[in-house]
């Protein structure tokens, strides 16, 4: 049943989850219709809204019930004690400090292809994100096209493969 109910196992509810990811102990759930980040205690299936309000979707960067997400579709822990959240809509990655909960913008405003810094760069629909565990994360821009790589300790993003804005299937290097 859709909704959105923080509880225990079967009695949680969720409205288009699209993003998840564990980090030994916990899943982390993209709740994209809900426009929130849950999360799930596995040994006991509690499951605990960690940031966005639920149904209200907006922008805002914020503490927990405070940030806004419009479409979150994909969620990655970093292993340092933050999430990196694909906020789709929003057309910006951003980050959420698991132990105050605090979430901030890293890259992104405006969508588009725009490689560049911080909210210089664009995102055309970002959906997934996974990091190579060296300081750089990577991107999925769906209606870009594209993979970008966005290099954390500067917020720079660039183009890593595929031409914005050219669907197809060409195996090549970069832009090829």
């Amino acid at each position: 049943q859709i909704g959105f109910t923080d509880a225990t196992g079967a009695a949680a509810r969720f409205s288009s989850p699209h993003g998840v990811a564990f980090d030994g102990g916990n899943l982390y759930v993209a709740d994209t219709d809900n426009h929130a980040i849950r999360q799930i205690v596995v040994s006991s299936g509690v499951v605990t809204t960690i940031a966005g309000a639920g149904t209200q979707a907006g922008f805002a960067d914020g503490n927990g019930g405070n940030a806004r997400f419009n479409a979150p579709r994909g969620v990655f822990p970093d292993g340092a004690g933050n999430l990196w959240i694909t906020d789709s809509d929003n057309q910006r990655l951003r980050k959420l400090v698991e132990a105050t909960g605090d979430v901030t913008t890293l890259a992104g405003q405006n969508f588009g292809s725009n490689d560049g810094t911080g909210a210089g760069a664009s995102f055309a629909g970002p959906c997934a994100v996974t990091s190579d565990g060296a300081g750089d994360l990577y991107v999925l821009d769906a209606f870009g096209h594209t993979v970008r790589k966005v290099v954390i300790a500067s917020a720079s993003v660039a183009t890593l493969a595929g031409v914005a804005g050219a669907d197809g299937n060409s195996d090549g290097v970069g832009a090829a």
